[in-house]
């Protein structure tokens, strides 16, 4: 008898990615109008929008004549969209922003009538742990992944949810490709034997694949393959009547996705454009705080909070925040992020004027003894600018002062420079460099690479010299360092190394605004296992961070730093990763390639580059109340 191969029509769509979002845009125009017309025509009996809703907004915005065919075949359950609003990467995003793309994207799928969701995840560089439990309060049940599932079967409880593996991946473009129908069926035979060796009774085959229309004919495909396929039958129908048919019981996993032995998580990305992680921290801290200071006092900027927050989530997109697009993509990125800036920086600053409060951080024309000074330019005093029934002139124009608020607590953290050494108390402390032959997917480990220790030349007035750069240096609560530098270095690794007394066997890092367990193999050592074949990933001692990474007492929290290292005794941070191209396929950690060989200048992040992380003694369950000292609360 025939195994029943459910097949779903989808296209996966990143909104930019090797082309810059108005480029893709306009093929969305084409790709969908197809789609529609396919449907209008009874051609294909149902479409899946690849999870999102911003896509769909996208296309409307230039074709809103289609809005009333939409809704019509959304209501007939013929097309699916959400619960998301884009497809954003889930270890780069805290819970705050993951939520707020559901809270988003449920909304606008909701008005449009959409009510069958899944956590649709296919295409992100593995999953969170965390992701199933706050899809679960959104009352979602269902989830789709791929990466990072290492040798899963094709059903499994994630974490509590009824979850499909793609064993295949999403990327099935077969009837599209220029081949005859006997060679099509013979690799669809060959995709639908590995899919049903990790499966049931059923299969799951997506059909689509990157920005891929579907073929007008690809019924009477089917019904030609099927006749050709001698133990599969493949029936178009929806993801949703799979979940109806098959059992979720047979496995179980409670922890994270991160397995590359099957699938690439391409895990580079977590270093690569260290600008953009710094942009997303800073800017969801600061969205935060607006948001909850203007719920506290009225919520009248409900709608700008929305709007920032639509900004910000079209940056964190998988293809975005992990800065694997071409330079265009990231610049746009940039300003995205400076508007998100600029009003959640004017919606604080209005709020604290009309109430009287202060803040952490704050611009005036008066010195107040609390505070320290980080800056001073000319300007205008807040109070006026924001005051409608006045503009202002030259005479207003003054002295203006950045102020900190000076909260650190002083320590009994001892801390020294001493014999070209940096202690905090007995931890040693270095700068480390490595060549990196990658690109923004994957570090390109050179399996010869000894690396470079900068060399420490003094410690006066908070600073210390060394051969790579100045380090400014602040003794509180904790040790709080900034690094800025004029980068003049191609295809490097910058690394702070931090050297603890025993061997780094677990670390506690934060995810989703929570802490996780992670285990490690302190002596393994990836130079040593540099895939020799094509289709490898190499496994790596790196993983991703948030705020936070801590083990034996010892704990980081760094502003935008989001990728830390083990090896033996030490636990490294990245702060920069520069490379020059999307994809290489002479990585020498990936033997093959993950996406077009475009070079990319900015992605070596030349010129100035700004890092900044503290250092301190404190058990993991207290670090929130050490990042209390770096990202205050405003209210």
């Amino acid at each position: 008898m025939k195994k029943k191969v459910i097949a779903y029509l989808h296209t996966h769509w990143d909104r930019e990615w090797y082309r810059e979002f108005e480029v893709f845009r306009l093929r969305l125009l084409r790709v969908f109008d197809n789609v529609l017309d396919l449907l209008e025509n009874n051609k294909i009996p149902s479409f899946y929008f690849d999870g999102q809703t911003a896509a769909l907004l996208d296309y409307l915005e230039l074709r809103p004549e289609k809005e009333e065919q939409i809704r019509g075949f959304i209501a007939e359950k013929r097309l699916f969209i959400g619960p998301f609003y884009t497809l954003i990467d889930e270890f780069l995003t805290d819970k705050i922003a993951f939520k707020k793309n559901l809270e988003i994207g449920l909304k606008i799928s909701k008005d449009f009538g959409c009510t069958d969701f899944i956590g649709y995840l296919a295409d992100t560089f593995g999953h969170s742990k965390n992701v199933p439990l706050i899809l679960k309060k959104f009352g979602i049940d269902k989830c789709i992944v791929w990466r990072g599932c290492g040798d899963f079967p094709a059903e499994f409880k994630f974490n509590g949810i009824n979850t499909v593996n793609l064993i295949r991946g999403y990327f099935t473009d077969i009837f599209s490709a220029d081949l005859t129908i006997e060679q099509k069926a013979e690799q669809l035979k060959t995709n639908l034997d590995k899919i049903s060796q990790k499966s049931g009774e059923y299969l799951l085959l997506p059909i689509g694949a990157d920005h891929l229309g579907v073929e007008p004919d690809i019924t009477e495909q089917i019904e030609k393959v099927n006749s050709l396929l001698t133990d599969y039958e493949i029936k178009l129908s929806n993801p949703f009547e799979y979940f109806e048919k098959v059992s979720f019981d047979g496995f179980e996993w409670n922890d994270e996705l991160r397995d590359n032995s099957k699938t690439f998580i391409l895990q580079g990305a977590y270093s690569a454009r260290t600008k953009l992680k710094q942009y997303n921290v800073k800017c969801s801290y600061l969205l935060e705080q607006a948001d909850k200071l203007q719920q506290k006092y009225g919520s009248k900027y409900n709608s700008a909070i929305e709007y920032a927050y639509k900004l910000l989530l079209q940056n964190l997109a998988h293809d975005g925040i992990c800065g694997c697009s071409t330079d265009l993509v990231h610049r746009e990125n940039v300003m995205r992020y400076e508007k998100i800036l600029q009003i959640a920086n004017t919606i604080i600053e209005e709020l604290r004027l009309e109430h009287n409060f202060k803040t952490p951080v704050m611009q005036s024309k008066e010195l107040l003894p609390e505070y320290k000074i980080t800056s001073k330019h000319l300007g205008v005093e807040n109070s006026l600018l924001y005051n409608t029934q006045k503009i202002p002139v030259t005479e207003d124009f003054t002295d203006i002062y950045t102020l900190k608020k000076a909260s650190f607590e002083k320590s009994d953290i001892k801390f020294e420079v001493k014999n070209g050494k940096i202690k905090i108390n007995n931890v040693e402390m270095e700068f480390v460099r490595f060549e990196d032959e990658g690109d923004t997917y994957n570090f390109g480990a050179v399996e010869t690479d000894k690396g470079e220790t900068a060399e420490i030349y003094s410690f006066k007035n908070g600073t210390i010299k060394t051969s790579f750069f100045d380090v400014q240096v602040e003794i509180g609560k904790m040790v709080n360092f900034k690094i800025e530098w004029d980068n003049k270095l191609k295809n490097k690794l910058w690394q702070v190394k931090f050297n603890l007394k025993s061997p780094v066997n677990e670390t506690f890092s934060e995810d989703m605004n929570t802490l996780i367990r992670r285990e490690f193999s302190p002596d393994y050592d990836m130079r040593k296992h540099l895939p020799k074949t094509r289709g490898i990933e190499v496994k790596t001692n790196f993983a991703p961070m948030q705020r936070y990474v801590g083990t034996q007492g010892f704990g980081i929290i760094t502003q935008g730093l989001t990728e830390y290292e083990v090896r033996g005794k030490s636990i490294l941070i990245t702060l920069l990763r520069s490379s020059g191209v999307i994809s290489t396929p002479q990585n020498p950690s990936r033997s093959t390639p993950a996406g077009p060989p475009f070079e990319v200048k900015d992605a070596q992040q030349l010129g100035y580059n700004c890092a900044e992380f503290s250092a301190g003694f404190f058990e993991p369950e207290s670090y929130k109340e050490y990042i209390d000292e770096v990202f205050p609360p405003y209210c």
